[in-house]
């Protein structure tokens, strides 16, 4: 395992000294790569966006990956073109919330503001404006995008007749999936616990009143891991990003550096501290605490689990019953349990959706087969959970047939069609528009050929 994170500093402090140098390199020499109709793409553009993909881990492309973004980055220039001719575009403030989620990601990755700023070699004020003006045009070439699929439908005549012809060998192959139920239980938290975490909140409000810093505290004490090391520093967001209750403290704070009440979530116990506002959208920072679960609680939970399987065994209930009654989540609760796949919105999961603990339950376990009590942290809340699951079916390793897979077909056809759709439009703009590549780009291995005239 030493070995394994040693690797992975040597290649983290690569890539940073890598890209320190393309930072001092850009200062010296930039030059306009393509013009597409009234817009340039420069150099410093593709390497840009080159080093973001190493951040984020996407630069492990097959081919040239800096090839690739350029003709990305050409393919948006058309569609931000006709964009403008048929005035599409996006909300300032939609843009400018992605890029706080994108740069806050950044420094999470990086490990601070500071070493953002070495690894692009300019201040933060202007890898945020780089980012906004980048943002801006993916978003208008996405939304161009789904001006031109919007009015693609698939029948089911199509999906029949798309099936029928496909070879043998072309026809996708679905790996096992599981249609599962769940029900849940939050351990109970003691109340002297709840008022342990809320006077060391009111101390921390205290300090607050008194001249200490509020970030300070969080790097100190929140046990919010994706914000403590900003100083709790949540970044910019709408009402709508952020759960109900947290929304509805944070948004009535009106005052910069003002601090909020005690406010309790599913994830705890926070006190919020308004950054600034913003028309509708506001940056604030928070401390957060949660309540620890104490051995009897847990216990209870077991305990109570174990009761409920009783009461399925004997068949007093069924586990869609008992699920209704006594589960606490309540994504599934009013499911009768049954769990549903976000990626697709289906019943159906294959075994690498699946989380670790559930799929370890799941194992040796036949149809209609539910498991002993076991505990997991819901990474989602962060919060630790007692479950037990059911297998409701297994579906086996097949080739995709219209009965049961006909939802899948239909996504894959609707798919091919959006990207044909999309194929031809850029293939006839390609014609219609202005288009200038340097020589020295013009080798470029190209999805779409068209574009050096």
């Amino acid at each position: 395992m030493f070995k394994s994170i040693k690797y992975s500093l040597y290649l983290l402090l690569v890539s940073f000294f890598s890209i320190t140098s393309f930072a001092q390199e850009r200062l010296l020499v930039d030059e306009v790569v393509a013009t597409v109709g009234d817009d340039a793409i420069l150099w410093s553009d593709i390497e840009y966006q080159y080093q973001q993909a190493m951040i984020d881990g996407s630069a492990n492309y097959s081919g040239d990956m800096r090839a690739h973004i350029f003709e990305q980055i050409l393919i948006q220039k058309l569609m931000v073109q006709q964009a403008r001719i048929d005035s599409i575009e996006v909300s300032e403030s939609d843009v400018v919330s992605q890029v706080d989620q994108r740069m806050n990601y950044f420094i999470q990755q990086v490990g601070g503001q500071n070493k953002l700023e070495e690894y692009f070699g300019k201040p933060f004020m202007q890898i945020k404006r780089d980012q906004i003006e980048m943002y801006r045009t993916q978003m208008i070439a996405q939304r161009m995008q789904r001006e031109i699929t919007k009015d693609i439908k698939i029948t089911p005549s199509e999906i029949r007749a798309y099936f029928s012809q496909l070879p043998q060998d072309s026809i996708p192959f679905i790996p096992a999936q599981y249609e599962i139920m769940q029900i849940v239980l939050y351990p109970e938290i003691e109340q002297k616990e709840i008022d342990r975490v809320k006077n060391k909140l009111r101390d921390y409000q205290k300090q607050i009143a008194e001249g200490r810093d509020f970030a300070t505290l969080a790097v100190l004490y929140s046990e919010d891991p994706g914000s403590a090391a900003r100083g709790g520093d949540l970044g910019w967001y709408s009402k709508s990003g952020f759960v109900p209750e947290f929304s509805a403290v944070a948004f009535n704070l009106q005052e910069k550096g003002k601090v909020s009440k005690i406010v309790e979530t599913e994830f705890g116990f926070h006190i919020i501290q308004l950054i600034e506002r913003r028309g509708d959208r506001i940056n604030c920072r928070h401390i957060l605490l949660k309540p620890k679960v104490s051995a009897e609680s847990r216990k209870k939970a077991m305990n109570f689990l174990d009761t409920i399987s009783s009461l399925i065994d004997k068949e007093k209930l069924t586990f869609q019953e008992a699920a209704l009654r006594f589960s606490m989540d309540k994504d599934t609760r009013s499911n009768g349990g049954l769990m549903i796949n976000k990626n697709d919105g289906s019943t159906k999961f294959q075994l690498s959706e699946i989380p670790a603990e559930i799929a370890k339950a799941l194992n040796n376990l036949k149809e209609g087969e539910f498991s002993k009590p076991f505990s997991m942290i819901d990474e989602q809340k962060g919060k630790e959970t007692y479950r037990i699951v059911l297998l409701k079916k297994r579906h086996d390793p097949h080739r995709a047939n219209m009965k049961e897979d006909y939802y899948k077909l239909q996504n894959l056809m609707e798919e091919r069609k959006r990207k044909n759709a999309v194929d031809e439009w850029i293939i006839k703009r390609q014609k219609e528009i202005y288009i200038n590549i340097a020589p020295s780009w013009q080798n470029c291995n190209f999805q779409y050929k068209g574009w050096v005239k």
